[in-house]
């Protein structure tokens, strides 16, 4: 029996062609995050872009505002109901600020040259907007091929409604996002799974294609330390000087805490290492070895320096002090100084556990100047690994690239998954895309000459489409 689902292997050039005018538009609207004053409504704008593409195939799509121009768009294509809750596509379609030095391309000229599409966006995340929007478009399709109407009758062929959700604010925490949506617009993302951003991306070690498919993230805390001195005239130094002690401090914690490998982990390695020819295998043994010397020395000699770094941020929790203010003048002793530290944690690292550690580390004496205020908290999420999602993007990947091999990763940063988990949601970060083995997609997040390679994107779409077809058809 044909599969309406299935389209004409004629189709993926055009397709192809349209996902990319799609992806340079979005880029070309800029929506930074946080908003700059003069385009306050850049979110707004992409929703109500991405509202016309999904209206243009005849869905009913729907826009949210939290605050006035911080808005998210939802559309639902419907299945015929027997084959269980919905799937939900997600995203966000906010970005990161781009200031031009450094760039080659102008970050929202969504230039095509070398084979990319340069721009800020394009790797974080509004490919994976674009793709997911040419899904949908090209399920609508199927429904009006077969007489349908696609905004209100069940695609032939659909056995489970397919959810469209791009939010606002990810890049700030999802709190006018899809933390958000949780409270005010939860049937938005209530579904069987969802598919979000990150994972899917090939990578190469010793020859071997890798696709890591993101199953759980770390957790974050955010603290704000305060550190307390005296105050005092600086031609007479004192050991109280508050910089000094926050100098301290910032060493004590930028030290490495102790290696802990997750389960995800270790079977992630364990693929590495039954797919690799034996020395590179046993080298890769030692990327978790539990003396971090060792375990440094295997990644720099196997991987990519962002991928190493990475590696490195997955084998324990860790506390990085990004911002130390102190002093008023040259001539003033500080009594105050203030540390800001960005702590992610793996899976049964809660903050009472982590405040612990950041305590022991500093020893009494520190301890006594500080206060220490968690001021964003973010749990640890993981998706179940025998989900019948997580088999089947392993398989279709493998359908698309029989060399490639698929592996469960954590990701050291936070996603919309940390509130898709308060609805009891699995959540899997795949945008596949098969990239030159000297791409260096890691270095591309908020980083300047942002870019996703043009075959990349040819190949992903047809693979998006297929898990979403299998997913949710017959």
């Amino acid at each position: 029996m044909t599969d309406p689902l299935q389209p004409d292997p004629g189709v993926w050039d055009a397709a192809h062609d349209e996902l990319v005018a799609t992806l340079r538009d979005l880029v070309r609207i800029p929506s930074v995050n946080p908003p700059p004053p003069d385009a306050p409504d850049g979110e707004r704008r992409v929703a109500e872009y991405l509202a016309g593409a999904l209206a243009d195939v005849g869905l009913r799509p729907e826009i949210a505002e939290s605050v006035p121009g911080r808005a998210s768009v939802f559309a639902r294509l419907r299945g015929d109901g027997t084959g269980g809750d919905p799937l939900l596509l997600l995203s966000h379609l906010d970005v990161v600020p781009a200031p031009p030095d450094g760039w080659t391309h102008d970050p929202f000229g969504a230039d095509i040259a070398d084979g990319y599409v340069w721009g800020r966006g394009t790797v974080d995340m509004k490919q994976m907007v674009a793709m997911e929007l040419m899904v949908v478009r090209l399920l609508a399709r199927a429904a009006r091929r077969a007489g349908r109407d696609p905004g209100s009758d069940p695609v032939p062929g659909l056995r489970r409604d397919v959810c469209f959700c791009s939010t606002a604010d990810e890049e700030a925490g999802g709190h006018l996002g899809a933390g958000w949506l949780v409270e005010h617009r939860p049937e938005w993302l209530r579904a069987a799974a969802a598919i979000n951003e990150c994972g899917g991306v090939s990578f190469e070690i010793a020859g071997r294609r890798f696709y890591p498919i993101q199953v759980a993230e770390k957790g974050f805390v955010v603290y704000r330390i305060t550190v307390h001195g005296t105050w005092g005239h600086g031609s007479m130094p004192r050991d109280d000087n508050a910089a000094v002690h926050a100098a301290r401090i910032v060493e004590r914690l930028a030290a490495p805490l102790p290696i802990r490998v997750t389960p995800v982990l270790q079977q992630a390695i364990d693929g590495l290492r039954a797919n690799l020819p034996g020395p590179v295998a046993r080298r890769a043994a030692e990327l978790i070895d539990a003396d971090p010397h060792r375990a440094e020395r295997a990644a720099e000699a196997l991987c990519d320096p962002s991928l190493a770094r990475a590696l490195r941020a997955l084998l324990g929790d860790t506390i990085s002090p990004n911002v130390v203010r102190a002093g008023v003048k040259y001539n003033v002793v500080p009594g105050a100084a203030t540390i800001e530290l960005d702590c992610r944690t793996l899976p049964e690292t809660d903050e009472a556990t982590l405040r612990a550690a950041i305590l022991e580390r500093l020893g009494p004496e520190l301890a006594a100047v500080c206060d220490i205020e968690p001021v964003n908290v973010g749990r640890p999420v993981e998706a179940p690994l025998d989900h019948p999602l997580y088999g089947l993007l392993e398989t279709t990947l493998r359908d698309h690239d029989p060399d490639g091999v698929p592996l469960p990763a954590i990701a050291p940063w936070a996603t919309d998954a940390k509130h898709t988990a308060k609805l009891g949601v699995p959540t899997y970060g795949f945008a596949p895309l098969r990239l030159p083995a000297e791409e260096r997609f890691l270095e591309r997040f908020h980083g300047v000459d942002e870019r996703v390679s043009l075959d990349g994107l040819r190949f992903g779409l047809p693979v998006l489409y297929d898990v979403v077809r299998r997913f949710c058809g017959g």
